[in-house]
């Protein structure tokens, strides 16, 4: 119930932010529920604080058809995070995380991997349009953990590792996937991958094929991701690229 539009509160939310960075050692924010005051009021924290980085949690419904799953096109729902980091500021610190992303491959990984190529060809979330703000995650406290309000599929959690950890964009690992479900492995593996090659929130993406049964994509020229039961894609995989990561419905080269 804080009046953010309230000069004082402004003032003294400034100055803890600081005091924080200055003397604490923080040097990030993550504006939770930031859809509940104006980008307008972010900005201002934003710019009289400097931080090296900054996260919004905008969380709004996709677009929904008569089928209950999403519509192939989630544009609005993109653009509300792009015109959110636009007022911050898109040459600062600010990004969000990338909802879009999230609730489309919660779906896509139920055999439908074919809406991981948007209409345009990219990909489909925030990262298709602006990967440098686009923080991507599989899940967070809110969706997964206890309160599990949106969980990625349980048997499919790999496979939204492996593509947030090939992907443009920032991605971020959930604590209880990490260290309570026996996926630290699996998942150091990818962002070993990750790091080593070099892919970074602004990597070209290249969607090689998208199918209900397979999504195959190429990283940089660098790595090659694939999604999917379909086991049969060696032709598919230029020469010289080897298996480096492999689990359940997923495999990197």
């Amino acid at each position: 119930d804080i009046d953010h539009l309230n000069p004082r509160v402004q003032k003294e939310l400034v100055e803890w932010l600081n005091w924080l960075r200055t003397d604490v050692g923080f040097d990030g924010w993550r504006f939770d529920f930031a859809k509940g005051y104006s980008a307008d009021v972010a900005k201002i924290y934003v710019d009289r604080s400097e931080p090296s980085f900054a996260v919004a949690e905008i969380w709004t419904s996709l677009a929904y058809g008569g089928d209950g799953k999403p519509n192939l096109n989630q544009d609005p729902h993109r653009q509300e995070l792009v015109n959110w980091v636009n007022k911050v500021g898109g040459s600062g610190p600010a990004t969000t995380f990338d909802f879009t992303t999230k609730g489309i491959l919660n779906v896509a990984v139920e055999g439908e991997l074919w809406r991981l190529r948007g209409t345009d060809g990219k990909a489909p979330g925030m990262i298709g349009w602006w990967p440098a703000k686009a923080v991507t995650f599989v899940d967070n406290h809110d969706t997964g953990s206890t309160q599990h309000m949106w969980p990625f599929p349980s048997d499919r959690v790999m496979q939204g590792y492996a593509y947030i950890l090939t992907h443009p964009g920032t991605p971020c690992i959930f604590y209880d996937h990490f260290f309570d479900w026996g996926l630290k492995e699996e998942i150091d593996r990818l962002v070993s991958i990750r790091t080593r090659q070099g892919i970074h929130s602004e990597s070209k993406l290249q969607i090689m094929e998208a199918d209900a049964d397979l999504y195959l994509a190429e990283i940089d020229g660098k790595v090659i991701a694939k999604l999917g039961p379909r086991y049969d894609v060696g032709h598919l995989i230029p020469e010289g690229f080897k298996v480096v990561a492999h689990g359940n419905d997923y495999a990197v080269w």
